[in-house]
This record gives structure tokens, C-alpha cells and sequence, in this order.
């Protein structure tokens, strides 16, 4: 593993950090190494860097001209020898006791990419109010704009797997803090897995992050992440550790989760009710064939952001399949609600086109696992 420390005019800290690292990672189950990467210093910075690393053999260090965090491990995570590149501050905010459970998850291939969590349950933070306002608002915004699955994007203790960050790192544009939330916002969208692991954090007084146009800038690369995704351009051909069957008997029988029937059901419920409540105002617009065709693309587009939210793999069977699938349920319950007599009136209508269209939903979900093909572990 390289653990990375990205450094700014820190000619202070980083002595005492790298010397407090070496002597925590002595004896440590995996081999690793140091990399400082000082990018724009004007004080002795680099002078320092490069007599520490002239002093311990695990220790490299690299001058950069370009400012930003996002420069800096961008060059180091590119060049480096090892199969897990990590990072973390110059301060030590993070405490290096959470560095193995954030390694590990990566090291045994469980994850792709493990970070450091201030926000999620377990974590113990002693910030200014204000910090902490503006964490909490920003990873919000993460999550119910991006539907992002991690919690803190920020926080600065990550590591991933080397051979699946290279092909993300072409794609990420920012060279300063949004660095961070662009990585992990294209990993989940081409389908990678985050692991999050609690730590303890304490704020460094003599910390040089501009909270509020660090947030400001953030809200500018979310932007610009947003269209990039609509236009289909954050898509990146990547390595990805998928689940593989354990059970010596290849007819070992699948298993359906009741977390998965409880989603199904209230998915089918809802895009049900959506249906017939599209369906009868068209209805009285429109005959039947057109109105049924209104309703079932409506409830389509409606529905789509929670099929978007199914694994990378379902939704690439899908796109083949989709079409097939619209089709055949548009053909079916057309049929069925031309097979209802005129004097039998709308609500005979709307019953059958709902019950057919159920039925449907009901054989779709009981044909799901074969949507997707089982993909061996990388």
C-alpha cells in the first residue's frame, strides 16, 4: 500500500506527521510505503520532504508545480508501484487506529474504494459549529441530489484499489477539494462498491480549508457533474469485484431476500396506483388504445429514477430487455381492455388494465434473477 499525504506549506506538521506515521505502520501486516507530495510550497516544505526521505527508506516524496489536493494524488496514485493507493492529511485529524479496518476492506477485495466517515453512526468529531452545518448540508445534498450511498465525502482518509481508480482518475476534472466527491460519485455510478468506516476526528485549528468557498466551488462541480452524467459522458470501463457463488454444488438454490420482496411489493404498489390514476384522465381525453399508451410512458419516466438504483449489471440486461418488456405490456393490457364490453364502463376498465398490468409486474419480479448473469470476483 502508498499511503499518499498531499502537503501545502506545511513545513511545521510534516515532520511530526511522517515520523508519527512510520512508528504506527511499524509492524504492520501489509508492506507499505510513505509518498509526500509536496504541490506549490513556497516555504521549506520540499527541503523537508526531501531530508525525510532521504532518511527512511519507506518514505518518497515528488515536487509538484500545480496546486490542489486533487493534483497531487491524482500524479501520485497514477505512478505509484503499489496494488492500494491511499491518502490522508497532513495533520492527523483522522486517528490512525481506524487505518487498518479502512485498508483491509480494500486488501481482501470485499470493497473497491474504503473512506473515512465523520457522519455515519460509530463516529466521534470535535468540530466548529460551522464545519459541521456545512459537512452535514453538503453530504445531504450528495444524497438526495445524486442519490449517493456514502455519507462524507470529504473526509480526508480513503483508500482503493490502484487498478480501479487509474481509469476513474482520466475522468475526474477537479485538481482541488471536489476532487474527493467527484471520486466517489463516478465510483457508485459505474457501479463500484464504497466501504465506510467510522473514525475519530478532531479539527485542526491551523487548518487551511476556506469552508465556504470550498462549498461554493463544490456546488459548481456537482453541476457540472450532473450534466456530465445526463450526457452520458461519466461512464468508465472499470474493473469491479462482483459476487460469486461459494456453494461447491453449482445448483446451489438462489435465495430472495425479504428486504427485496418488501422493495418489489412497494414499488409494484405505488407504479400500480400511479398507472390507474394516469389512465383515467387520459381516458377521458382519449380513447382506450391511446390512453393506455399515455399512461404506461408516464409511469415509465416516473418510475425510472428508482430502476436507476438497481445494480450497474440489471440495468445494462435491462437496456436489452426494456423494450421487449414495454411492448409485450402495452400489447397485454391494450388486449385487456379492449376485451371489455362498452356498457361495462370505466371502472371495468381501468380493473383490467390494472390486474393485467400487476400479473406482468408479478412475472417480471419472479424472472429478476435472471436478468442479470453471475460475474466472477476480479
Amino acid at each position: 500500500m502508498d499511503i499518499v499525504i498531499p502537503v501545502l506549506n506545511e513545513e511545521r506538521a510534516l515532520p511530526g506527521c511522517v515520523r508519527t506515521l512510520i512508528h504506527y505502520l511499524d509492524g504492520f501486516p501489509l508492506p507499505w510505503r510513505i509518498t509526500i507530495v509536496d504541490n506549490g510550497s513556497t516555504d521549506g516544505t520540499w527541503r523537508i520532504a526531501a531530508a525525510l526521505a532521504g532518511e527512511f527508506a519507506e518514505v518518497h516524496a515528488r515536487r509538484l508545480e500545480v496546486r490542489g489536493r486533487g493534483a497531487a494524488l491524482r500524479a501520485a496514485w497514477r505512478s505509484s508501484p503499489a496494488d492500494i493507493v491511499a491518502y490522508m492529511d497532513v495533520d492527523l485529524s483522522t486517528d490512525l487506529d481506524a487505518l487498518f479496518p479502512l485498508l483491509a476492506a480494500v486488501a481482501s477485495g470485499h470493497s473497491d474504494i474504503a473512506i473515512g466517515t465523520r457522519l455515519a453512526h460509530g463516529a466521534r468529531t470535535r468540530r466548529s459549529l460551522r464545519r459541521e452545518i456545512v459537512s452535514r448540508g453538503y453530504n445531504a445534498l450528495l444524497r438526495y441530489g445524486f442519490g449517493a450511498r456514502f455519507s462524507d465525502a470529504q473526509c480526508g482518509f480513503k483508500a482503493v484499489r490502484a487498478d480501479v481508480v487509474r481509469p476513474l482518475l482520466s475522468r475526474i476534472k477537479d485538481d482541488s477539494w471536489f476532487f474527493d466527491t467527484e471520486l466517489l460519485l463516478l465510483a457508485e455510478h459505474n457501479g463500484l462498491r464504497v466501504h465506510e468506516v467510522p473514525v475519530d476526528w478532531i479539527e485542526d485549528a491551523d487548518s487551511r480549508v476556506q469552508v465556504v468557498q470550498t462549498a461554493l466551488d463544490d456546488l459548481k462541480g456537482l453541476a457540472r457533474l450532473a450534466w456530465s452524467m445526463a450526457r452520458g459522458r461519466a461512464d468508465v470501463d472499470v474493473r469491479r469485484s462482483g459476487p460469486a457463488p461459494v456453494h461447491p454444488m453449482p445448483g446451489a438454490p438462489r435465495v430472495v431476500t425479504s428486504a427485496a420482496i418488501t422493495s418489489f411489493a412497494a414499488v409494484g404498489t405505488v407504479s400500480a396506483v400511479l398507472y390507474a390514476l394516469l389512465y383515467l384522465p387520459l381516458r377521458g381525453l382519449w380513447p382506450p388504445v391511446p390512453a393506455n399508451l399515455g399512461a404506461l410512458v408516464l409511469t415509465g419516466l416516473c418510475t425510472l429514477a428508482v430502476n436507476r438504483r438497481c445494480s450497474r449489471g440489471l440495468r445494462a440486461a435491462m437496456r436489452l430487455r426494456g423494450p421487449v418488456l414495454v411492448a409485450a405490456t402495452y400489447v397485454l393490457t391494450t388486449l385487456a381492455v379492449l376485451s371489455v364490453p362498452p356498457w361495462a364502463g370505466l371502472a371495468a376498465e381501468v380493473s383490467a388494465i390494472v390486474t393485467t398490468y400487476c400479473l406482468l409486474t408479478l412475472l417480471r419480479f419472479a424472472a429478476l434473477d435472471r436478468c442479470v448473469p453471475s460475474r466472477p470476483r476480479s
